[in-house]
């Protein structure tokens, strides 16, 4: 340390610099080491604070406290930015029951944590440490940070005591899910081959894939309708892309104006259930091949990357009046959904586009489809998006009980403002989207930052407090915070719920957004379908505990 300052001399910016990168550089060192597929991950740069911290190193204050804060808010913004989108449509798309789970273990493990540190006699600021470390959420602990600022009369000595207690429950954190998971396997005897044979079956008929089906009509109270006038077709979830016509053999592009007549036939797209109910209305099914590119009529995929579309309806961009194209489906990250007139389009959609050759050319020219601009990130909204968001985050909300207002704080705010911003999507020109590459770098930095300064800051307490009592106490607190709400509600889930093993092992992970547990479940199930429920409850989960951990020290502190 005294050889970087004497490089640096009084220039404390350089020397911050200098110290936080050679933390970062050992931390992700630390992070790549891995037992069995488990390793500390990104908190490896917290280990090496800490480390360097013992050591003596130390850097000014006012420096070290805009980089943590920075690169909080960094952290928690990209965070809002990638769950957003499927936010709310997780909780309907995996339905409640896994989302109910994940709340329970949050606020289970929330209880736990008090009676913990009423039975052990912990500081309930250590307390909220222990509640973050013992359940590997990083993002929580910045707002436990937060909130006792908030506090009129927090000692300065206290303000430490979060990092340390998260710093000394985190490694029984990992170990304490892994050792969940397994002790449930165990527990029911479970044989994980079968389980996942289930868990497909069950999968496919929950969420059926889209099908093409050619239908010759027959019903003769469509003959001389035209195909929007179907009655039925606007909700039915089906499209209609092509029609070839009995009179004359020809196929051609299913335009909402064309008229139909008994004998032609249909090409519907849909999934089973919702072209079985079509079919019934309309004719027969056929054996007719409608996709011979001999017609001229042909598919292309086109990816949505002009601003002119965004936030219209397909009803209201009518590109099969302008272009003679039908878009047949629409993938959306994950999902894909069937192309229906009041679909309103986002930013990166990729559309199924039935048409002609000039037709196609045309919409593609219409809608973007450059694959470039999705590699593009427009920072003018993503600043915005954090100004709006700290902004949000100091809004003082007064609620009686508390020695202090209620502010969102610079974890929280960030992170509503972002998921309620990137759902959404857009406001006039202005589009909340950045490549998931992006999003993953500017996230890695900003947590790095994070754990960095908070590790540096605790470092020169972490030893003696590990080897006293109190860390004693820390460690099995910790241990239980994290194991007691995990079988409680996973030997209920398995009981009651009759929860698959797979969903099961993913709603552990992602109660507890912990990385090493979800790769440890993939390669326990031999699956990577447990990611589908670590997913479905992560958003959910991760603003729960930044609101816990808030509440945690405004309430008991």
């Amino acid at each position: 340390m005294n050889l970087l300052r004497q490089f640096t001399g009084t220039n404390e910016v350089a020397l911050a610099v200098l110290v936080i990168s050679i933390i970062s550089v050992v931390g992700l060192g630390l992070s790549a080491i891995k037992f069995r597929g488990v390793g500390l991950g990104i908190t490896g740069v917290l280990f090496a604070g800490l480390f360097f911290g013992h050591l003596g190193w130390h850097i000014d204050d006012g420096v070290l406290q805009f980089l943590k804060e920075s690169g909080l808010i960094l952290f928690v913004f990209t965070i809002g930015l990638q769950i957003g989108p499927g936010f709310f449509a997780s909780l309907k798309r995996q339905g409640l029951p896994v989302n109910i789970c994940a709340t329970l273990i949050v606020l289970c493990g929330a209880g736990t944590t008090l009676l913990v540190a009423k039975v052990l006699g912990i500081n309930p600021l250590a307390a909220a440490g222990l509640f973050s470390g013992a359940t590997t959420n990083t993002p929580s602990l910045g707002a436990a940070q937060q909130a006792i600022a908030m506090l009129p009369h927090a000692e300065a000595g206290s303000k430490g005591l979060p990092a340390l207690a998260y710093a000394v429950a985190y490694p029984g954190g990992v170990i304490g899910i892994i050792f969940c998971i397994v002790l449930l396997r165990s527990l029911f005897r479970i044989n994980a081959v079968e389980e996942v044979a289930a868990f497909e079956k069950e999968r496919r008929g929950q969420t059926p894939s889209l099908k093409r089906r050619a239908i010759r009509i027959t019903n003769p109270d469509l003959d001389g309708l035209t195909i929007a006038g179907i009655p039925g077709l606007p909700g039915a979830g089906v499209v209609v892309s092509r029609i070839r016509t009995a009179s004359t053999g020809d196929i051609d592009v299913a335009t909402g104006q064309m008229r139909i007549h008994v004998g032609d036939t249909l090409l519907a797209v849909g999934t089973p259930a919702d072209l079985d109910r079509f079919q019934e209305g309309v004719g027969e099914p056929s054996q007719e091949d409608l996709l011979g590119s001999e017609s001229g009529i042909i598919y292309r995929r086109i990816i949505v990357t002009r601003k002119t579309p965004l936030g219209k309806t397909l009803r209201e961009l009518a590109l099969h009046t302008i272009c003679g194209v039908i878009v047949t489906r629409i993938q959306r990250g994950e999902i894909e959904i069937p192309g229906a007139p009041d679909t309103r389009l986002q930013f990166g959609d990729t559309l199924l586009c039935v048409g002609d050759g000039t037709g196609l050319d045309q919409a593609a020219k219409l809608l973007g489809n450059s694959p470039k601009d999705l590699g593009h990130t427009n920072f003018l909204p993503v600043f915005l998006g954090i100004a709006l968001g700290v902004a949000a985050g100091l809004i003082p909300l007064a609620l009686p009980g508390l020695p202090a207002a209620v502010r969102l704080g610079l974890a929280g705010g960030p992170l509503i403002i972002a998921i309620i911003l990137s759902r959404i999507g857009q406001i006039g020109r202005l589009v909340w989207y950045m490549p998931a590459d992006a999003n993953l770098a500017l996230r890695e930095m900003g947590i790095v930052l994070f754990l960095a300064c908070v590790g540096l800051k605790a470092g020169a307490k972490f030893i003696p407090t590990l080897m006293s009592p109190e860390g004693l106490s820390w460690l099995i607190g910790g241990f239980c915070i994290t194991v007691l709400p995990l079988l409680i509600v996973g030997i209920l889930a398995r009981l009651i719920l009759k929860m698959n093993y797979v969903t099961l092992s993913g709603l552990i992970a992602g109660s507890m957004t912990d990385p090493p547990a979800l790769a440890f479940a993939n390669t326990m199930v031999k699956s990577d379908s447990v990611s589908i429920s670590y997913a479905a409850v992560y958003p959910l989960t991760m603003l729960l505990r930044i609101l816990c951990a808030q509440l945690l020290v405004l309430l008991f502190a």
